[in-house]
């Protein structure tokens, strides 16, 4: 019985290990420090070590050992890849390089370890469970893959439907006479989300010294959304050339409210043909069943009669 039981526990194990990565809210530096200092100190390392997540304690070092041993035999070209890919996704969970390489390590091994068990050992054929398994740890290696293709569409989208109403509030800004960046920081107070996020950073990069349109333009590998590239590029071109900024901000909130438009009346479009296979799939056969059921009905007695005769 517990054979059985063990390939479940290992696999809910896992579940439970991405999801708790992937939750858990990035913590505010600054507040964490000064929470530390008015709670009572810790008496030893001990004490200190324990008052950490659970998380931080025992799944992120483990995660951190396999990402150094994978780190080895990983191309430079694939971390770099897989950086800009977390850097899509917002760096969900407040996942770095080292921990998503563990965790795909950790989720190809499990998964591994799991078709072994099913198809080596239950089965009583370790050669081909063997060979199952190494297949199901390819597939383990790619599945935080998709998951994390999946967080990049949903922020894409979410960044895309914020840009119009963001132009929108920076035009307002700037015409009532608000610098830029005070613009900038007016969009991040009052409209939370994805977008607002990558401008607080830049805001952040120009108070360290860093140039503003060089800010700017990092911010387009780490979206990949073109209207926001095109915007970018355009308050740039706007910067060097010594154009008013309102009236390009202008210029481009309609261009992206008619773009946003366009878009509307293109889902509109492909609705019927989405609708159809749903049709053809469900409806169709049940009212092929109701209309043409008693005729067949009817029809198979009436042959079935003259055959008896």
């Amino acid at each position: 019985m517990l054979i059985y039981i063990l390939p479940v526990l290992v696999f809910g194990g896992i579940m439970l290990l991405i999801v708790g990565l992937a939750s858990g809210s990035p913590v505010d530096p600054v507040q964490a420090r000064l929470t530390q200092l008015g709670s009572v100190q810790a008496k030893n390392l001990e004490e200190l070590e324990l008052q950490q997540p659970f998380a931080e304690r025992t799944l992120r070092p483990l995660v951190a050992r396999l990402s150094r041993m994978g780190g080895r035999l990983t191309r430079v070209s694939s971390t770099e890849v897989a950086e800009k890919r977390l850097a899509m996704a917002g760096n969900p969970g407040d996942l770095k390089l080292t921990d998503w390489m563990g965790v795909k390590i950790l989720v190809s091994i499990a998964l591994g370890a799991i078709m072994f068990l099913l198809f080596g050992v239950l089965s009583a054929n370790l050669t081909g469970g063997l060979l199952i398994a190494l297949i199901g740890a390819g597939i383990g290696y790619m599945l935080p893959e998709f998951w994390l293709g999946r967080k990049i569409k949903a922020r894409q989208k979410v960044i895309l439907v914020m840009i119009p109403d963001t132009l929108d509030l920076l035009t307002i800004s700037v015409r009532a006479g608000l610098g830029f960046d005070a613009a900038l920081a007016k969009v991040v107070e009052k409209l939370p989300g994805p977008l607002s996020d990558e401008f607080r950073r830049a805001l952040a990069e120009v108070r360290v010294g860093k140039a503003r349109r060089d800010a700017l333009r990092d911010m387009v590998p780490r979206t990949n959304v073109a209207p926001l590239s095109n915007f970018i590029g355009a308050i740039v071109q706007a910067e060097q050339l010594g154009v008013s900024i309102s009236k390009v901000l202008q210029i481009q909130s309609e261009q992206l409210r008619i773009e946003r438009r366009q878009r509307a009346e293109e889902q509109a479009a492909k609705a019927p043909i989405k609708m159809l296979f749903p049709l053809v799939g469900c409806i169709f056969p049940s009212l092929f069943i109701v209309i043409l059921g008693p005729a067949l009905i009817s029809i198979v007695k009436t042959f079935s009669s003259g055959v008896i005769k």
